[in-house]
């Protein structure tokens, strides 16, 4: 069992910045795949970015078009914590951020490959 601990949202203005953290418990944390999800009122789950193993201490990043060049997915394995730094923020990307973690290290963008999810994390921008 996983379980995943999310902080760092709040209310933002347009343009301005939020990193998000997810703590994870675990002591394989290094070749989890995490992920980072958002859903908006109304709106299905979104992928938002990923990371994930590509050998050795090396990872692969995922991110979706939208948040692109704006966001960027981190992670610190000693603390078992990914980040998303999140910048240029715009009204739309208002949503509950959740994190997920893959434990086998192999899913990057679809939400139904993730095995455990945290509570989410609210994230308002308002213009």
């Amino acid at each position: 069992q996983v379980q995943l601990v999310e902080s760092g949202g709040g209310l933002v203005q347009a343009g301005g910045s939020l990193t998000l953290s997810c703590a994870a418990s675990g002591r394989t944390f290094s070749s989890y795949g995490m992920g980072w999800f958002r859903q908006a009122p109304g709106k299905e789950r979104e992928f938002v970015a990923a990371t994930k193993r590509s050998g050795g201490n090396t990872y692969y990043t995922y991110y979706a078009d939208y948040v692109k060049g704006r966001f960027t997915i981190s992670r610190d394995n000693a603390k078992n914590t990914v980040y998303l730094r999140m910048n240029s923020l715009k009204p739309e990307d208002t949503a509950v951020y959740y994190c997920a973690a893959d434990p086998v290290g192999q899913e990057t963008t679809n939400a139904f490959g993730y095995d455990y999810w945290g509570q989410g994390t609210q994230v308002t921008v308002s213009s």
